[in-house]
This record gives structure tokens, C-alpha cells and sequence, in this order.
């Protein structure tokens, strides 16, 4: 009996019992369509929360610190989290201690411009930049709020929160005497629509340390020969983005107000923010608070985190959340297939019975096939290819019922989530290698249950066959 005529006798099985077979197949389709609605319901969350971290850059940071500040304020291993313009969850990061570095006797080496072209030179880092936050008083007409300015990178742009600005378009250049803000913020300042903000002008002032007497040395650091004085800026709003990118320090102003970094390096040499700024050498570069280094994928991470530690600086990254977010996630995969493996299960169920009851009705047939010259593994085939049929077929509608159900849920959830002025969202994602591995499970799984009816028919004695009514 060649392929073709084997294939072809059992479709032609399956067709004689149209209603059993298509009972069977439907129940095959509801055991896949849970099984993938299932796991598509934890990929949809993975990507949720792991692919958005993943786009926010924080996974490809490292937050690096002076030395002396672990010691100092402990703020390192409490997870202040400093990170780059991705911004972070308070207390998400965890520092650890340098693997090697500088004794507590010898010159600690500073975050300042040094530090930062030393760190650029590293293998797999592709950007270095401080992180600036300064205090400032934005007014906007009868607006009038206090809001930390952020410094951002011009390599920001198309990353992390600035892959889509909703309203307006991000810094031309770094010197630009323009700004962005977050979308809340801009709610904040107008009872309009956001957009009109773009191409408005607000005014920023800050506290600076100027000579408080004409022709006095700005080098001197005495209090009687500086003094502080309001300074205002005009800037122009950019653009509005849709997350804040950083977040408040300590309950205070919220940084919903993002700057050329250019502009914030001008801003933080003379804004004073304490009695310590007040008397530092005003000639003196201020050295940075914390600096980010970007690298060039995830995986190198750790790696050039170990080798800025030998430098002597702390840093620390978010990685370690990553991997483990990961493991959650295929843990709950895990758990999710198997709930929805069940019903699957069920079906199969209906398989061995549907081909049961295909033996007893054509036993005789199978009798005459033997007689006239069909081995065992013929009769074997013509069951497993009926039984693979229904996987297939099943395998099949199950994907489009479970697509159609996850659709209809995700519309019926941003819906809701956009009604508390929520962002929408995919809850159900169906990739390629869920489909492809569902619709081969069910043929699987579709086997397996016709394998013991396939093997009980090629058992059957063509003689005893021949006799049954």
C-alpha cells in the first residue's frame, strides 16, 4: 500500500463518520486554544514587564559611584535608584561591594571628567554621561512649580522612554535652549490639551553663586566675597514625553523636567544646592554625584561592572533582576501550560474513543485489508494518520479560537485601562514558536492517544475479523 493511498483511505475514514469526527477534532481545538491562550497570557506579561524594562535601557546600564559614597551614605547598597534616563524603581537596585580597588588609605579617584573619558575607553561601553538632577523653579503663565531638571544625553534619543514622544520632538543639539517634559507634569501645569504646550516658552530659575563684590576672584571661596543670587533662563518645550524618565529624591520635586545635558552641565557648575556648594573653589570642576555607562548589549553587563570596581568606583546594575524576572516568568509559563494542558488532556480522551469505536465499526474491513495482502503496519499507519489528522485540524482552530479570544480580551482591557487613563497594552501575545509548538503538541499529543486503537486494530486477527457482523 503505497503513502498516498493510505493518507487518502483515512480521510476517507474520517469522513464516513463526519459528526464524531468533527466532536473530536472540536475538542481537541478547545484543549489547544486553552493551552495557548494560556501561555499567551504569560508571554504577554513577560513582554510587559521584561521587554519594557528592557527598552527602558536599564538592563544595559550601570549606575557608577565614587568610592568614598558607600562608606560615606550607604546609598549604593540601599538602592537609590540613579540610573540614566530610563529611570529605575525606587529601591530596585542592590549594590555590590568592589571586587578590588583602592585601600581606604589612598587617593580616592573622583567622578569627574577624567573618570568619565577613563570609562568611555572600556570594551563594549558605548556611552558615558553624568547624572545631573538640579533643583530649579519652572514658571509657566500663573504655573509656578518646583521640579528637579534632568540632564539627557543626545545618545537618548530613540531610547528607552524617548522612543515615542507623544506631542513634539526631542533636543536638536546639546546647547539647545530647549526642554521636554513628562506628560503628567504638563497635565499639571495646563488644564488644556498637553500638546498646546510645545513651542511654549517657561522660565527656570535657579539659585547661583556670583561675587558679591564687583572685580572680587570668583576662586575665592570666603562667604563675604560670594553671595547667592536668583538666575533665570527662557526655554522652549520641545517636546512632551509619556514617562517620567526619572524619578523624585527623598518625597521632593519629581523630575518632570528634562534638559540638554549640555544645558544641565551649565546649570549644575553654578546652581547652589548647599552650604558645601557655597564654599567649594568656584574655579574648581564640580565633580559628579554618579555617572551612567551604557554598554553595548545586556550580556556584557556584568562584565564591565567588574572592571569598573578594579578602577576603584562602586557600580552596580539591575541585571541580576533581569535574570531573575526571567526565571519567574518561565516558571509561570511553566505553570500555565500545564493548567491549560488539562484540557488538552480531556480531549485526547476523545481521540482513543472515537478511534475505538472506528475498530469495532470496521472491523470487518480491517479483515478484508489483511486478507487481501494490508500488513499490521499498514493497518497501523491508517489509524495514526486519522489520529494525526485530528491533531492537525484541531491543532489548528485551537490557535485561531485562542487568537480570537486573546483579542477580544485585549480590547475589551485597554478599553478599561484606557478609561482610568491608563496606557494600553498586549495581555495575550501569540509569537510564531507558540503557534508552531501548539500545533505540534496537538499533533503530538493526538498520536499518542491513537497509538493504543492503531495498535489494537493491526492485532486483529484477519480470520476472526472476516466473522464479525
Amino acid at each position: 500500500m503505497t503513502a498516498a493511498d493510505t493518507v487518502q483511505l483515512a480521510l476517507r475514514n474520517l469522513g464516513q463518520a463526519k459528526l464524531r469526527t468533527t466532536l473530536t477534532t472540536l475538542g481537541v481545538s478547545i484543549g489547544i486554544a486553552s493551552l495557548a491562550g494560556m501561555v499567551s497570557l504569560g508571554v504577554g506579561l513577560q513582554d510587559q514587564v521584561v521587554g519594557r524594562f528592557m527598552q527602558t535601557g536599564l538592563f544595559d546600564s550601570i549606575t557608577v559611584l565614587p568610592s568614598a559614597a558607600l562608606g560615606q551614605r550607604g546609598f549604593a547598597a540601599r538602592g537609590l535608584g540613579l540610573g540614566g534616563p530610563g529611570g529605575g524603581p525606587r529601591g530596585a537596585l542592590r549594590g555590590r561591594p568592589a571586587a578590588s580597588g583602592p585601600s581606604a588609605n589612598s587617593a580616592r579617584p573622583e567622578l569627574d571628567d577624567k573618570a568619565i573619558a577613563d570609562l568611555a575607553a572600556l570594551d563594549q561601553v558605548t556611552a558615558v554621561y553624568p547624572n545631573i538632577r538640579v533643583p530649579v523653579q519652572l514658571a509657566y503663565r500663573e504655573s509656578v512649580e518646583p521640579v528637579i531638571a534632568i540632564g539627557v544625553p543626545l545618545s537618548s534619543r530613540n531610547d528607552g522612554a524617548f522612543q515615542n514622544l507623544p506631542f513634539g520632538a526631542f533636543f536638536k543639539n546639546e546647547s539647545d535652549d530647549s526642554c521636554l517634559l513628562s506628560l503628567d507634569f504638563a497635565k499639571r501645569l495646563t488644564a488644556g490639551d498637553p500638546k498646546d504646550l510645545v513651542g511654549q516658552q517657561v522660565t527656570l530659575t535657579y539659585a547661583s553663586a556670583t561675587p558679591a563684590v564687583s572685580g572680587a576672584d570668583p576662586s575665592d571661596v570666603g562667604a563675604a566675597a560670594r553671595q547667592i543670587a536668583p538666575k533665570t533662563a527662557t526655554y522652549t518645550i520641545a517636546g512632551i514625553v509619556e514617562r517620567e524618565p526619572g524619578f523624585g529624591l527623598g518625597g521632593g520635586p519629581t523630575g518632570g523636567l528634562m534638559l540638554p545635558l549640555g544645558k544641565a552641565r551649565q546649570i549644575n557648575a553654578e546652581v547652589v544646592t548647599g552650604a558645601q556648594s557655597f564654599l567649594r573653589d568656584a574655579a574648581a570642576a564640580k565633580a559628579y554625584a554618579s555617572l551612567t555607562v551604557r554598554v553595548r548589549q545586556a550580556r556584557s553587563t556584568q562584565d564591565v561592572e567588574d572592571r569598573i570596581k578594579t578602577m576603584g568606583f562602586v557600580a552596580f546594575s539591575v541585571n541580576d533582576a533581569l535574570q531573575g524576572a526571567k526565571r519567574a516568568f518561565i516558571l509561570l509559563d511553566i505553570v500555565l501550560s500545564l493548567i491549560g494542558s488539562i484540557a488538552l488532556a480531556v480531549s485526547s480522551l476523545g481521540i482513543v474513543n472515537t478511534m475505538v469505536m472506528s475498530i469495532l465499526e470496521r472491523t470487518r474491513e480491517i479483515g478484508i485489508m489483511k486478507a487481501i495482502g494490508a500488513s499490521d503496519g499498514d493497518v497501523r499507519r491508517i489509524f495514526l494518520i486519522e489520529a494525526s489528522a485530528i491533531g492537525l485540524v484541531g491543532g489548528l482552530a485551537g490557535i485561531a479560537i485562542g487568537w480570537l479570544v486573546g483579542r477580544a480580551i485585549n480590547i475589551g482591557a485597554n478599553f478599561y485601562i484606557q478609561s482610568q487613563g491608563g496606557t494600553p497594552a498586549t495581555l495575550f501575545s501569540l509569537p510564531f514558536w507558540l503557534i508552531g509548538g501548539a500545533i505540534g503538541f496537538s499533533i503530538v499529543v493526538s498520536l499518542l492517544a491513537g497509538s493504543y486503537p492503531a495498535a489494537r486494530a493491526a492485532r486483529l486477527d484477519p480470520i476472526q475479523a472476516l466473522r464479525h457482523d
